[in-house]
């Protein structure tokens, strides 16, 4: 099958290899590994799954696969787990996992684009979970 052109240079490989990498290193974060194990589990058989999923749903966003077709901001609202003070930890996890395995150009935007991402969950977790009649977070 072919896919449209993809966003800036990146592979599949590159992409499964960060979700491994970045995966293990939240299994062990002192705050978002008790999250994340809380909400997918410690089996390794789980994780691998997740990692996958997570991949499919980055190589729609990067390579514009068609490989995901869920919702992953659905996801984010469903559980409850998930804080907004988590997203800057993750977004930092993140950013150093890209930089230690890709081409600087490469990390810059794909970071630039999880940041984009990460703000429009932000937005909207805000929103689905304010009191009603609350006045709207303006800023994350």
């Amino acid at each position: 099958m072919s896919y449209p052109v993809r966003r800036f240079p990146i592979t599949a490989e590159e992409i499964n290899r960060v979700m491994v990498k970045f995966y293990a290193r939240i299994r062990v974060h002192p705050v978002l590994g008790p999250v994340f194990n809380g909400i997918i589990g410690t089996d390794k058989g789980e994780w691998a799954a997740h990692e996958d999923k997570i991949g499919g749903v980055w190589r729609n966003a990067l390579l514009r696969e068609q490989s995901y077709s869920g919702n992953p901001m659905q996801v984010h609202l469903d559980t409850p787990q998930i804080l907004d003070e988590h997203f800057p930890l993750w977004l930092e996890l993140f950013e150093e996992v890209l930089a230690s395995e890709l081409q600087p150009e490469t990390a810059a935007a794909w970071g630039a684009m999880a940041h984009r991402i990460a703000r429009g969950f932000r937005i909207r977790m805000a929103e689905d979970r304010a009191p009603e009649g609350a006045p709207p977070q303006l800023s994350f």
